[in-house]
């Protein structure tokens, strides 16, 4: 995945609260397992609504309780791959916000009164090295996990992280090469 530092731009506003993954992407689409080609698809039942119109800005302002419902990984991929880099919200639910993390969709987590008002300024950045998001000449800080940071800062998925241990576990196996299989554990009754 590509590293998050600042994500800046417009803002797409979806001005709704509990939103869940079946709305932000629908079973009928989770046939696959690749995680592109979703971002058409995306709020697919609403998109059916010819007033339905949200542009594919970097950062999606949304209600809070966003992502909840099912543990889907396709939502964030479907946001990802519409264009969104960072979605801000008063809450999400945390199996979606780590489903985020794990692909470099930065989920931000701000009071919702300073979600409303960068709704209201339209445009802003998000800035993972400072932890704040900036509009209308305010910065808003924001929190989130020192590991979680470093992975989205460096750009490191779960298989980049297990390459980075390539040789510890290079020198495990050798080790355990050399010493033979362990023996089974035995207990007596």
């Amino acid at each position: 995945m590509d590293p998050v530092k600042q994500i800046a731009g417009a803002v797409s506003v979806l001005d709704r609260a509990d939103v869940d993954t079946d709305q932000i992407i629908p079973k009928q689409f989770l046939k696959r397992i690749e995680r592109t080609g979703f971002g058409e698809f995306l709020f697919y039942d609403w998109a059916k609504d010819r007033d339905w119109n949200l542009p594919a800005n970097p950062i999606l302002a949304t209600g809070p309780n966003f992502g909840c419902g099912s543990s889907r990984e396709h939502a964030p991929w479907a946001l990802q791959d519409y264009g969104f880099r960072a979605v801000v919200a008063a809450s999400f639910a945390d199996i979606f916000f780590n489903n985020c993390t794990k692909i470099g969709l930065l989920p931000v987590v701000l009071p919702e009164d300073e979600v409303r008002a960068l709704m209201a300024a339209g445009e802003g950045e998000v800035d993972l090295e400072a932890l704040e998001v900036r509009f209308d000449g305010r910065a808003v800080p924001f929190e989130l996990e020192p590991e979680t940071r470093r992975r989205l800062l460096e750009g490191l998925d779960e298989i980049a992280l297990a390459l980075k241990e390539s040789d510890a576990i290079a020198r495990y196996e050798a080790e355990r090469d050399r010493s033979g299989p362990a023996l089974p554990v035995t207990t007596s009754l």
